[in-house]
Parts: C-alpha cells; structure tokens; sequence
C-alpha cells in the first residue's frame, strides 16, 4: 500500500528531478529569474535617450525657430546703444558778423560702474586731466548703475587725453558747449544758458526755440562698452538752430559799456543805463547796463545783475520828458519857439505848488528859453495852451506806456495814467505829467522819444534783431517797420533848434559841445521812485542827445540811477554821453556839421 502524498516527509536533498520523461519537474524551493537579454537593454536605452533628445530638440526649436527672431532680437537690443547728435545752437552775431555767442563742439565723460575694477586708481589717472577732485570722481564710478557722468562739456582735446588711457568701462558721448568769446559784451541783451544748453535769460531765452535747432540720433552695437567693429550704424543727421545778426556793433558796445561801468563808478551810483540808436532805421547800435555779468560763467553773479535793466526797468524821465510836451504845443499851434512866458518862482495848480529845481527871481523866458532852462513852471504853463487831452494823446503816440515792439523777455511798457480813470488822473496829474514826472518810460522808450524827434516827427519801432541765418548760412533781414508820424518834419526841426540851445552857453548843458558837429540833446533830473517804500527816493540823472542836428546819425540816452556825487544830468551822464558820442561820430564816419547852429532868443 502507497503512503499518501500528505504524509510524505520532504527529501532532505532537495527537490529531485524526474526519472522519466514521462515525470513532471515541479520545484518546490525559491525560484531564481534569469536576466534580459543584451538587445532589450539596448532598445530600452535607446528609447530613454531618444525621449532626452527629443526634449532637447523642442527646446531647440522653440529657441531657434519659434522665439528665435524675438531672442536674437533682444541680444542685439542689449548691444544696441543710442546716443544723441545735438544740434549746434545758432550763433548770435553783431551787425558786422562779429561773433559775440557761439557753439562749439564738446564731450561727456560718462563711465558703466559695473566695468570698472578699481575706481580710486582710476579716480587717480582720471582728475589730473579732467581737473576733478579724486573724491568726486569715486563718488560717480561707485553708484549702483550701468551709467554714470564723470564730467560734462569738456573740449575734445581733453576727451583725446582720457581716452588715450584705455581704462575700460570709460566713454564719451558728443554734446556742445555755449561760449561767449567776449566776456560780458552784450551780456544783458544776449542773455545766458542753463546747464543743459537752454536758454535762461535775455534773447538766449526769448530766441530759444530758434535757436535750438532738432538733435539727431546714432545708433551703435557694443559689447562691454566697446563698440563692434563693422557693425551696423544707423544715425539721424541733426538740424542746427537758425543763427541771429543784431543791430549792435561791437566796438560801440564795448565803449558804451565801458564808459558806464566807470561812471557808475565814479559817482557811487546804483546803477546805470545807456542806449544808442539810429533814428532812421530804429536800429539799436549799443544798450549797456551796469552792473552787469559774465555769460561764461553766469551763476556766480546774482539774478539781478543779470537783468537787461534798459527795457526791465522803468524810471521817471524828468525834464528829458519836456520834449514830448513841447514839440505837442509847438504841432498843435500852442506856442512857437519864440513865444514869451513869465515865470516865477512858484505856480499853484491842483491845490499844489510847483516850482523849478532851483530857486529863482521872477524869469521872462521864450519857449524856447523855457527847454535851455529846464523850467518845470514854463513847461506847465505851454502845456496849457493845449489842454490835457492833447497832451495825453501825444505822449501815447511817442509810445509811452507802449511795448517797445522789440519782443524782449520780461520788458516793461512803463506807465502813463488812464486819463479816464479817475483813481489815476487827478487835479495835479496833467501839470505833474508836463514836466516828466508820474510816468515812466524804459531807457529804450526814452531814446525813442528823441530819436523820432531826430527822424524828423517819425516814430520808428526800436530794432534789435537785424535778421537770420540758416543751417546753410543763407542770410534773411528782418522786415523794417515804416514809422508812424508823430509830429510834422517842420516842428521836429524847430525842436531840434531848441535843442541845440540846451547845449549852448544859455543852456543846462553847455559842456556837451562836439567840436566840428551840431549836437541837441536835453538833461533830466528826476526823482526816484522807491516801490519798497511807496515814495521817492533818491534820483536819476539822465542826458540824451544828437548829433549832427541838424539832421542827426545817431542819438544817445545815458541815465545813471542814486548817483551820490551830484544830481544833475549834465555832471553825471553828461560825460558818457560826451565820450561814446565823440567815437560814435568817428567810427560810423559821420561827416562834420558844415553850418552853424541858429540863436534862438532864450529870455525877452
């Protein structure tokens, strides 16, 4: 009998194998797996590596075809550097192409910090050349940026000795630099550039939008600040400004300023004005001021200084303003030059007693007596004979309380009072008016007053600009106004006449004689009035006048503001006038005076 299955032990041996083929091999112990063959591994490998690559070609795809255009675009973009070709300012010039404001070519230092390895030995190589402390310098190579100014508006000579160190990280860029060759000639009229090349004051800002021109653009490619030689450059061409021709002429100028700066000097004044005019053209020849500035260099002076005070400023003209009243009497058939007037030493009108400068015993004086005298009192008593709206309407027509028609930044039209407003014209503002006080006038008006007399009763309007030129040099005038007349060409003369008697030995100003010329001209003496106070303080003298008279080139006002010497307009602008007038005559080569002035009678 078989034992069953359930009962057999198990072999000790281990499993067995069958006897026979007819015998299944059944094991019963662990069961070990052979490995794969060599062709499955490879498959298997290649098919992870085909996966990789594949990732590896999208990304490369994606890169070169799909964003390639945008990638490439932004790498050439971070190469790409745009710098500025500035525009030339125009030049301004005198009436002969005298340069008196220019504009040269100039550098930036600029400097990428992150270049830079060591910035005290560059700070050191760089301020000997630059004439910068080696502090400041350290200061912009430090600071948290790729760009940084280490000077600006050098000449290119400098630019060639900083860039001859080859101190990586350091560049340059173009700019211009503003340069007035003569100092301060013309200060006050042509005016000063901020540190941008803006014009900030005088015609260097009223101009500036003509002066500026349009700056073009150049485009380059650098790696590490240095540009890629052969590169693609794409560049915008820049449009100067238009450059300005003035009236002015240097060396009148240049004496003007002269002879003012010292008399101002001489006689501890406040201040000064002086303007030469051409009465034809109304063309201005010279215009001074004292004090005035250095344009190179305009911040070390104050803002005041800096001011053109012969049209910002206004003043009461005094007796040179008699001129106007007169020539109105003498139009409107008030009076002539011989017309007889008793004056005496006080004349009551509007409750207020007027009186001459001086004191004086009863006078019997001819109209024209009345202007050599300078008596207020005569010139009240003319005016009468035409009545205050006559008299308004003529110093409007002389253009008192006008703008001069120059377009200067920050001109004052000065002021004539409403004749119908009662808050400005009362009982004593017809009398008071007569004889230059209660309005006022800038020095350019002033001028014009004498040189409409000058250009036989027309009134030009003042010129300043003579005209333009472009960016090719094609030189355009300014248009030439044609006058208003004011007075008749017969009543001017006779003022004229009666000028020439201010200037005789009857006259307030006999030492203004020219030997060889005709001169007419009339002094001022005229208080001062203070608009920190509200009153009157202190004076202006002023003298204006003409030569040759009797058919005058050229007339002159010089007005000298608190002189502390003497206040009488003779003493203290007579001088200038004297000297500037005596070259004027010679420069512009006027012809002497080859008749003799009339004696008009002064007393009867």
């Amino acid at each position: 009998m078989s034992t069953p299955t359930s009962q057999r032990r198990p072999n000790p041996q281990g499993p067995q194998r069958p006897q026979s083929s007819n015998q299944r091999y059944v094991p019963t112990g662990p069961v070990m797996v052979p490995l794969e063959s060599p062709r499955k591994r490879i498959r298997f490998i290649t098919f992870i590596f085909l996966v990789v690559m594949s990732l590896y070609m999208a990304r490369l795809v994606e890169l070169q075809v799909v964003r390639g255009p945008e990638l490439a675009a932004n790498a050439q973009n971070s190469r790409l550097q745009t710098l500025t070709l500035p525009a030339l300012r125009g030049n301004f010039t005198d009436s002969n192409g005298v340069p008196i404001a220019t504009t040269v070519m100039a550098r930036n230092v600029t400097v990428d910090p992150t270049l830079i390895t060591d910035p005290a030995g560059t700070a050191a190589a760089l301020s000997p050349i630059l004439g910068i402390p080696v502090e400041t310098i350290v200061a912009s190579l430090t600071v948290d940026s790729r760009f940084s100014y280490v000077a600006k508006r050098i000449t290119p000579e400098t630019w060639k000795a900083v860039a001859a160190l080859g101190i990586p990280g350091v560049f340059s860029e173009p700019t211009t630099n503003r340069v007035y060759p003569n100092g301060s000639l013309a200060a006050s009229v042509i005016g000063y550039v901020g540190a941008e090349g803006t014009g900030l004051g005088g015609l260097e800002y009223g101009l500036n939008e003509q002066l500026m021109g349009q700056d073009g653009k150049l485009t380059v490619e650098r790696v590490n600040g240095r540009e890629i030689p052969a590169s693609e450059r794409q560049s915008i061409d820049p449009v100067n400004g238009l450059s300005v021709r003035l009236t002015l002429d240097s060396n009148l100028q240049a004496m003007l300023e002269k002879s003012l700066g010292d008399q101002v000097q001489a006689t501890g004044a406040e201040g000064g004005v002086a303007v030469i005019m051409e009465p034809g053209t109304g063309n201005i020849l010279a215009m001074a001021t004292y004090p005035t500035f250095d344009p190179n260099n305009p911040f070390a002076t104050d803002d005041k200084a800096k001011r053109n005070t012969t049209v910002t400023d206004v003043f009461e003209p005094g007796s040179t303003s008699k001129v106007m009243t007169l020539a109105s009497v003498i139009e409107e058939g008030g009076a002539n030059a011989g017309t007889q007037y008793t004056i005496e030493n006080r004349l009551s009108r509007g409750g207020t007693s007027f009186k001459d400068y001086v004191d004086h015993p009863t006078l019997r004086l001819t109209l024209a007596g009345v202007l050599a005298k300078s008596s207020n009192i005569g010139t009240i008593l003319a005016s009468e004979s035409i009545g205050e709206k006559k008299l308004y309407d003529y110093l409007q027509k002389f253009g008192i309380g006008q703008s001069t028609g120059m377009n200067f930044p920050g001109e004052s039209g000065g002021k004539l009072p409403d004749i119908n407003n009662e808050n400005e014209w009362s009982a004593t503002t017809f009398p008071t008016l007569a004889f230059g006080q209660g309005l006022s006038v800038n020095a350019v008006q002033a001028t014009s007053v004498f040189a409409t007399i000058a250009n036989d009763g027309v009134r030009m309007l003042p010129r300043l600009i003579a005209g333009y030129s472009n960016t090719e040099g094609v030189y355009e005038p300014s248009r030439v106004d044609e006058g208003v007349r004011v007075v008749s060409a017969e009543t001017a003369k006779t003022v004229r006449e009666m000028l020439e008697g201010v200037v005789s030995e009857d006259g307030t100003a006999k030492n203004m004689q020219i030997p060889g010329y005709r001169v007419g001209g009339k002094t001022g003496t005229a208080n001062r009035y203070d608009e920190a106070t509200g009153g009157y303080s202190g004076y202006t003298s002023s003298f204006i006048g003409m030569a040759p008279a009797e058919k005058p080139a050229l007339v002159m006002s010089v007005s000298i503001h608190n002189p502390k010497t003497s206040t009488y307009g003779s003493v203290v602008a007579g001088p200038v006038f004297k000297k500037v007038m005596t070259y004027a005559l010679a420069h512009k080569k006027v012809p002497p005076s080859t008749t003799k002035p009339p004696k008009l009678p002064v007393e009867w």
